[in-house]
C-alpha cells in the first residue's frame, strides 16, 4: 500500500457526455499522488473510447471493463484492484474542484479521524448550478446518518488506516449502494467530519429512493419495523428540507 496515493474509484455506465469532464477535474488536482480507476460497466455508448483516450495520455488513470452488474459491483472491482491508502468514490458525471483532494487530506489530519466529507455545487445536465449548494454538518455518527445522509458521495474520502477496505453491498446493485457503504465504515469508524468549503459539485438526477432507503435499514442494517420506520420518516422530512429551493 502507497500511504501518500490516494485512490480514486470511477464507475463508468453510459457516461460518455460528461466522463471527460470529470477526468478533466482530477487532472487539475493540486494534489498530484492519485491513481484514477475507471471500471467501464457494460457501456454501450462511446464511454469506453472517451476514458481510454485519457488513459493513453496519462498513467494515472487505469480503465478496466466488466459486464453490466451495477455501480456498487463496479466499485468493489475498483477498490480491489486500488494501491492507495485512501480511497475516493467518483461518479462519471461529477465535478471535483482543483483543490479537492488538497483540503480533505488537509481535514482528516486535522481532526485524526477516517472519513471526511463536504460541501458541494448542484448541477444539471448543462453544469448550470440549481438549488442551493449543500453544506452538511460538520461532525456525524452513525446514528445520524441513519436519519439522513450528509456523505455525498463525491466528497468523502476514506482512509484505509486502521480498518483496511470496505466493500459496496451488491445486492443494491445501483440504488443506495454508497449510503450502505458509509454506514458499514461508520459502524467502525464512529464518526465523520465534514468540511464547510465546496468541494465539488454533483448532477443531479431524478431517481426515486424511497424504497430502496426502507430497504437500507431492514436488510442492509438489520432493524425492526418500527425502527425502520421511524428513520424512514426522519429520512423523508430531511429530504424535504435538502432539496427545497
Amino acid at each position: 500500500m502507497n500511504n501518500n496515493l490516494v485512490s480514486i474509484i470511477t464507475p463508468l455506465y453510459n457516461g460518455e457526455r460528461f466522463v471527460g469532464q470529470t477526468i478533466e477535474s482530477v487532472l487539475a488536482q493540486t494534489y498530484t499522488d492519485w491513481e484514477m480507476i475507471i471500471i467501464n460497466d457494460g457501456s454501450k455508448d462511446n464511454s469506453l473510447a472517451v476514458a481510454e483516450s485519457y488513459a493513453a495520455k496519462d498513467p494515472r488513470i487505469k480503465v478496466f471493463s466488466q459486464p453490466n452488474g451495477g455501480s456498487a459491483a463496479a466499485r468493489n472491482n475498483g477498490i480491489r484492484r486500488a494501491a492507495g491508502r485512501y480511497l475516493a468514490l467518483l461518479d462519471a458525471d461529477d465535478l471535483w474542484e482543483p483543490a479537492f483532494l488538497e483540503m480533505q487530506l488537509a481535514l482528516m489530519h486535522e481532526k485524526k479521524c477516517q472519513l471526511v466529507y463536504g460541501a458541494h455545487k448542484r448541477i444539471d445536465e448543462n453544469n448550470h448550478e440549481i438549488l442551493k449548494p449543500f453544506f452538511p454538518p460538520a461532525h456525524i455518527t452513525y446514528r445520524n446518518l441513519l436519519s439522513t445522509c450528509s456523505i455525498t458521495c463525491l466528497t468523502a474520502l476514506y482512509d484505509t488506516v486502521p480498518y483496511g477496505k470496505f466493500y459496496l453491498n451488491e445486492n443494491f446493485r445501483s440504488l443506495r449502494d454508497d449510503y450502505v457503504y458509509w454506514l458499514e465504515i461508520m459502524r467502525h469508524c464512529h464518526e465523520a467530519y465534514g468540511n464547510p468549503a465546496i468541494v465539488g459539485s454533483y448532477r443531479m438526477s431524478s431517481n426515486g429512493v424511497t424504497f430502496p432507503q426502507y430497504k437500507v435499514y431492514r436488510e442492509a442494517e438489520k432493524l425492526s419495523v418500527p425502527v425502520s420506520l421511524y428513520y424512514l420518516a426522519s429520512w423523508a422530512w430531511h429530504g424535504f428540507i435538502k432539496y427545497r429551493k
